[in-house]
Formats: C-alpha cells, structure tokens, sequence
C-alpha cells in the first residue's frame, strides 16, 4: 500500500498559495485493509476514508466509465490493481492531475508542472468531455488564477456545448460552481470563458442576454470586479452584476438555479434601484424617502449597505443616503402611533415625518 498527496494542493503549493485541505490517494488497499488500519469510511460512490488521526481524505485509487449523460451519469471502479497514473488520469486538468509521494517526490505523467510555470489550463484527456462540470471548472479556474486556456481545451469545451453534455448540468450545481468562481479574485474571467464556448447561454441565459451589447455586458463585468477589489461578500457580487439585468431575468435566474434568498433579494433591489443610487446626489427628497422605504432601509440597514456597495454608488451619493436614512430613521414612529387627533393613518404620518426630517438634512 502506498499514499500519495494529490490534487489542489500540491497544486498550490507549486504556486505558492496556502494550502487549505490536503487529499490523498491510496494505491494498493482494499476497503477492509483502511478499516483494519483505523481509517473511517465516509464515500457513498466509491471508497473515500477519513485519517484517524488527521482526518483527513484519503480515497483508493479508482478509474471511472461513463454510463450516462450528466455528472452522476458514472461507473467507479476501485482496487488494489489500480495505479496511480489511472486515478489521475481520471482527473479534469493537468494542474490538477500531480501527485507527491511521502519522500516529497512529484509524480507527473501529465505535465502538470509544465502548465502551472506556464500558466495554462489544459484537460488531461478526452475523458474531460464525460463530466459537464468541469466547464464550470475551467471557467472557475481562469478566475482564481488568471491563467489561459490551452486551445484544444477550449475546443473540446465548445464541442461538449454543442452535443448537449452541458444540458444535463443540475441547477444546485451551476449555482455552486458559479457562486465559488464570483469569490475569485477576478470573477469577470469565469463568465467571459463561458460566453467564450458557448456555454453561458446555457447555464444563465439573463446574463448571456447582456453580451448582445458588448459594451453593456462589459460594464457588467466590471462592476462585478470592481466589487471583488473590495473584498466584497458573495451576495454584494452577484447584486453588482445584476444591477445590469431587469428584475424579471434576475427572478427567472434566481428561481431555475434556486438561489439563496439573501442573494436573490440584494441582486432584486439592485436591478431595481441600482440607477436610482447612482443618481442619489440629484434625487428630490421624495424620491430618496420612495427609495429608502422600497430597500426597508429601516429595518435592514445592513443589507441597505450592501446595495449601495452593489450599485457602485459614488462617496458622496453614498454619503447623502446614508445622511437621509439616519435622520429619517430618527423619527419616533411608535409616539407618532399614539398620536391622537389625527386624520392621517399612522403610515402616512411616519412618511411624512420622515420626509420633513430628510428635507432638513438636505439643507445643512
């Protein structure tokens, strides 16, 4: 029985980049041999371990066979007979295809090594077209890395499109992929791949829609990045780009990949106010009250903040609504609500005194 270090990170470490979860491959081992040796058994579809100790994965060395279209559509096979250029020659890419042997020795049959130095993005085999995922993959990858596609990748990329491997994709799983590449340091890169093969109008129509005007699809994109140089979380990226999109395509695209409500939410009020937010420095003391109770800025001013984050809104727009919100938010609405004497509903009341208090701010 031998183990190897595989995939990500020997992969990051050639890079450079901090190491966040080790994988191993074991080659030579039955199921009951890892139990014997206090492994824990955690796989479902093959045989994955967890270390006693470590508890780290540590999976025997398997080879796969295509059964069906999609990225269950597989047969494992897992065995002692198995070696370890088989099990990496299983995998999508040559970066990811390196193994390290206990002596800090690198195994290499694909070259991966040669790629990373020089910064491509190349499958391993023509098993690549067998698993639809690994096109969100290679567009997540030329996010986080910045690295160019190998031409005979992208080719095999544009070819699983058009035989209709990518329609098989599960939503949950696009959405997955897709939230992971927005968290890149360069986010745009991922869309701008899938657009490139073909792929984005399969996976998220809206937002292929955006490219038939390659100007707005651009301004899209950089906004998207331009949320990622702040650090921004998930849902404040996805809102800047959505910001580009009628709110009916973002309701569509966060209904078919099932988006997580606080992500739907923000994207919605982006698309539906971004502009608006741009333009807050001109808005009439009306329209920035209309806003601010569209956005329930009262009861959610931290989600308030991460739509002025999402609509790109400049320091000094910025600065107006959130001068107008905290004096309008000052407003005592429950004495207002024990107010007698008055004709108005307690609504109209509290509207109206916000207003007086967001005119008064607007004059000093």
């Amino acid at each position: 029985m031998k183990i190897y270090e595989v995939g990500g990170a020997v992969r990051d470490e050639l890079l450079g980049i901090p190491v966040k979860d080790r994988d191993y491959v074991v080659v030579g081992a039955t199921p009951d041999e890892m139990i014997q040796l206090g492994f824990r058994p955690v796989g479902r579809d093959f045989p994955v371990f967890l270390h006693p100790e470590t508890h780290e994965e540590h999976a025997l060395a398997r080879t796969e066979r295509k059964t069906a279209r999609g990225y269950h559509g597989f047969e494992f096979y897992s065995a002692p007979d198995v070696t370890l250029e088989q099990d990496l020659g299983r995998r999508d890419l040559t970066i990811n295809a390196i193994a390290r042997d206990e002596h800090g020795t690198l195994i290499d049959p694909y070259n991966g090594t040669e790629d990373l130095s020089a910064g491509i993005l190349r499958h391993v085999g023509p098993a690549f077209a067998e698993d639809p995922v690994r096109i969100l993959r290679v567009a997540r990858f030329a996010a986080r890395f910045g690295f160019d596609i190998a031409p005979e990748t992208l080719e095999l990329m544009r070819a699983m499109v058009e035989s209709g491997e990518a329609d098989a994709l599960v939503p949950e799983r696009v959405w997955q992929e897709l939230a992971r590449g927005l968290m890149e340091a360069r986010p745009s890169r991922m869309f701008e791949v899938l657009q490139e093969c073909g792929a984005l109008e399969k996976v998220a129509p809206e937002i292929a829609a955006l490219f038939e005007n390659a100007a707005d699809g651009q301004a899209a994109l950089d906004a998207l990045d331009a949320a990622a140089e702040t650090g921004a979380p998930l849902e404040v990226r996805f809102a800047a780009l959505a910001r580009a999109l009628d709110p009916y395509a973002v309701d569509a695209f966060a209904e078919r990949l099932k988006l997580p409500a606080a992500v739907r939410d923000l994207a919605l009020l982006a698309a539906r106010h971004g502009n608006t937010i741009q333009d807050a420095r001109e808005l009439e003391p009306e329209s920035v009250l209309e806003l601010l109770n569209a956005a329930d800025a009262w009861r959610r001013p931290d989600r308030f903040e991460e739509l002025l984050k999402a609509s790109g809104a400049s320091d000094r727009a910025a600065m107006r609504l959130r001068r107008a919100r905290e004096a309008a938010a000052a407003v005592d609405a429950g004495a207002i609500a024990k107010a007698r004497g008055q004709t108005q509903d307690i609504k109209e009341r509290v509207n109206a005194a916000r207003l007086d208090a967001i005119r008064a701010e607007g004059a000093k």
